[in-house]
């Protein structure tokens, strides 16, 4: 309303759906928002448990080295296991156990 001339300036007509359906638009905005705003900047890394970009590479360098420590440690107890089987004659290579004949080299006492 013109408070001058009475008269009425805009009119609305709500109704239950329509104020429903209003609040429920900006719902969805607001957390469509906020959502970005965290996805989007670093103020996700202010969220407790989400951790620091620092915590997040050092944590991949300790994963690499540990994949590398496994993998060295299956390699050293394949190495130690073929070495107790050699030990023990248990190998599945056939050995080769003919006698070679070497000729012997001739002494002169010149």
């Amino acid at each position: 309303m013109n408070d001058d001339t009475y008269e009425e300036v805009v009119t609305f007509k709500l109704s239950r759906m329509s104020v429903y359906i209003g609040l429920s638009v900006i719902f969805v905005l607001l957390v469509g928002l906020t959502t970005a705003l965290l996805v989007l900047t670093p103020l996700k890394y202010y969220i407790p448990g989400y951790g620091s970009r620092q915590g997040r590479t050092e944590l991949q360098v300790l994963k690499i080295r540990t994949d590398s420590l496994e993998r060295s440690i299956r390699l050293k107890d394949q190495y130690l296991d073929n070495i107790k089987k050699v030990l023990s004659g248990n190998t599945s290579v056939p050995r080769d156990t003919n006698a070679i004949n070497v000729p012997k080299t001739e002494i002169s006492n010149d």
